[in-house]
């Protein structure tokens, strides 16, 4: 009742919720392109275990806050570089990001021939087992973010559960979204390009702020949009012009 009486534990709660939420965004584009990989009828039950085990991977992780600690010591050095546990964790999560992400990329450039080929090949339990090391890799960014912003673990779990829901909410229209327009699945397949170099580049202990990322992938969104939206409009315009001629 004292922490519910708090309002800088609102504060702290909402904040961390908020941010929470954007870091998520990352896992929500990942998981959505691999969920695209299976049947439809498979899609959505893969999308929905995928977010479960990113919240209970976070819930887990706060309470192994030792162990987490534990992963900033040095392990050893490479070319005059200390590097830790959790930086071998990003290293590694950033590798296995642009190795999919590319392979990703290439299946789309080849054509439907090939998605077609390929897709009987998926399985659900592959799937879902990248999803999960995948989600060890945010997860652990995300927790030692909220490590350094909030005191009080009853607030980082009730944050990460409100987050997570929160996605679990919005993550069909999104996972819809990106399948249903290829330029914005291409634009997010760039996006996880981007977030594994900044993963491997963090992991080498070069910090690059995130506020840059996130604004160059919403104007890029943004973008592409308005390009959605253009070529719609044209679309819808194109058989009015092409009766008037055609009367005339």
């Amino acid at each position: 009742m004292e922490l519910l009486a708090d309002p800088q534990i609102w504060i702290a709660f909402l904040t961390l919720t908020a941010l929470e939420l954007v870091l998520g965004i990352d896992n929500i584009i990942f998981i959505s392109i691999l969920c695209d990989r299976l049947p439809p009828e498979t899609r959505e039950k893969a999308r929905r275990l995928g977010l479960a085990m990113a919240m209970g991977m976070r819930i887990g992780l706060l309470f192994l806050l030792s162990w987490i600690i534990g992963l900033t010591a040095p392990l050893f050095s490479l070319a005059g570089m200390e590097l830790s546990g959790r930086d071998l964790i990003l290293i590694g999560g950033g590798l296995f990001l642009l190795w999919k992400s590319t392979t990703e990329i290439h299946h789309l450039l080849e054509g439907e021939d090939e998605k077609v080929e390929t897709k009987g090949e998926v399985t659900f339990a592959g799937v879902i087992a990248q999803i999960a090391l995948i989600d060890m890799v945010f997860s652990l960014d995300s927790i030692i973010t909220a490590v350094g912003m909030v005191d009080e673990i009853a607030v980082m779990i009730a944050a990460v559960v409100v987050s997570v829901a929160l996605m679990m909410v919005f993550a069909k229209q999104i996972g819809d979204f990106v399948s249903n327009h290829p330029s914005i699945k291409m634009l997010a397949l760039s996006f996880l390009v981007v977030v594994g170099l900044v993963l491997i580049v963090n992991g080498f202990d070069h910090n690059v702020p995130k506020g840059y990322i996130y604004f160059g992938m919403a104007f890029s969104l943004c973008v592409e949009l308005l390009n959605i939206r253009a070529r719609k409009k044209r679309s819808a315009s194109a058989p009015v012009q092409l009766h008037s001629r055609y009367k005339r």
